[in-house]
């Protein structure tokens, strides 16, 4: 009688390893491996400046497109990341002024942070997918709850307000980044510096871009939950998932 518990417990803990894995190999593959490939093996000795960022970049690319293929799901976020390592490495090769990596690195929360505000009149919110996913939401019971209440229409104006916030986090890191970008890479494309400082402003760009993002997703997510209690009388915990 006792096996089942067990099996399903066994199973959550199987679980766990497979989420850090997937968390350190995209801080490796994404990060680690390219900041240390283009801070230590750019020099004419090594790879040289054309190369080593060749090689950097070749790792974030592969490893997005084997996740791709692994989740079997087109993600618009990932392939978004693949398309931003693909103008990097363009920009860089061409020896483009620096402008253009300020200009793509700002670029891409910019166009998040539109698509979030744009996803608002759709079907398809980003806030709904991002912060309250089916997968951890249950809809009906929590759609039940707001009409009892006859509190679904203003419900939905918390989700637009919610939006904004995370706009705003998206803009945020889109100015953010533009300015690593105009402090960071100040040498002649095409040199060791410069790549030594691309791999600096990879390094830096990560939390630049992630910090204040989770920040006010999380502020999101918080206002939200109060919402939830507020127009439904009962408590968020009520509305996650039971897992199948």
């Amino acid at each position: 009688m006792d096996k089942q518990p067990e099996n399903a417990a066994a199973q959550n803990e199987l679980k766990k390893p497979k989420q850090n894995n997937g968390f350190l190999g995209n801080l490796a593959f994404n990060i680690v491996i390219p900041v240390l490939i283009l801070s230590n093996l750019s020099g004419e000795e090594y790879l040289g400046p054309a190369w080593s960022v060749v090689c950097a970049l070749a790792f974030p690319i592969v490893y997005g497109l084997w996740d791709l293929k692994k989740s079997g799901k087109v993600n618009g976020f990932s392939i978004l990341g693949i398309v931003s390592v693909i103008l990097t490495g363009g920009i860089t090769l061409l020896k483009l002024p620096a402008e253009y990596i300020a200009i793509k690195e700002a670029a891409i929360p910019g166009v998040l942070g539109i698509a979030v505000l744009i996803s608002q009149y759709t079907n398809r919110s980003l806030v709904k997918i991002l912060i309250l996913n089916e997968n951890v939401i249950n809809w009906d019971a929590l759609n039940e709850a707001l009409m009892k209440k006859q509190n679904s229409a203003l419900f939905e104006r918390k989700i637009t307000i919610s939006s904004y916030i995370v706009a705003a986090s998206f803009f945020l890191s889109s100015f953010l980044n533009y300015v690593l970008a105009k402090v960071i890479l100040v040498s002649e494309p095409g040199t060791t510096a410069y790549t030594e400082e691309l791999g600096r402003m990879t390094a830096l760009s990560y939390p630049v871009i992630m910090v204040p993002s989770l920040i006010m997703l999380f502020s999101a997510l918080a206002y939200l939950i109060m919402q939830m209690k507020k127009l439904t009388g009962e408590d968020y915990l009520s509305f996650i998932q039971e897992e199948g």
